[in-house]
């Protein structure tokens, strides 16, 4: 993965990652926000993948119903968060469009992806923290804005 800062101030920065081939996509872009310290942030992206599991949060059994796609796939588009998580770690929340050779479509929850070629993502921090906190009764974390007030 490359990486460079577009604009902006310590805490209120844009910035650009471009993951390469291979590369597995929430793993890396974890990693990314976790080193750079990235606490609150607004990302999206474009580009491919050889192979990604997409999710859907079943309510009544608190987990999401994996979606395998085992074939090559178009980012038509992905949009997300960046938050803290009850670990102190980065909690990235991802929802992708997938497009496919007939010009079908799937999309969801991204849980995994691997990179083929090519994945740009721009990733926009604001000057505050996020909080995600697991709701017990979702069994899911969610942003928690009065946990998340510096």
């Amino acid at each position: 993965m490359k990486s460079a800062k577009l604009s902006g101030e310590a805490g209120s920065e844009t910035r650009v990652a471009i993951l390469e081939s291979g590369e597995e996509a929430f793993t890396t872009l974890t990693k990314f926000a976790n080193d750079a310290g990235i606490t609150a942030a607004s990302l999206t992206a474009i580009g491919a993948f050889e192979r990604a599991t997409v999710g859907w949060f079943d309510f009544e059994k608190k987990t999401y119903k994996k979606i395998e796609v085992a074939e090559q796939c178009e980012v038509l588009s992905a949009i997300g968060d960046i938050a803290v998580g009850d670990d102190g770690n980065a909690s990235l929340h991802v929802h992708v469009v997938l497009g496919f050779a007939d010009g079908t479509t799937r999309g969801g929850h991204l849980l995994e992806g691997k990179v083929r070629p090519t994945l740009e993502v721009v990733i926009a921090d604001t000057p505050a923290h996020l909080r995600r906190k697991k709701n017990p009764d979702l069994g899911i974390a969610l942003i928690d804005i009065a946990k998340g007030k510096t």
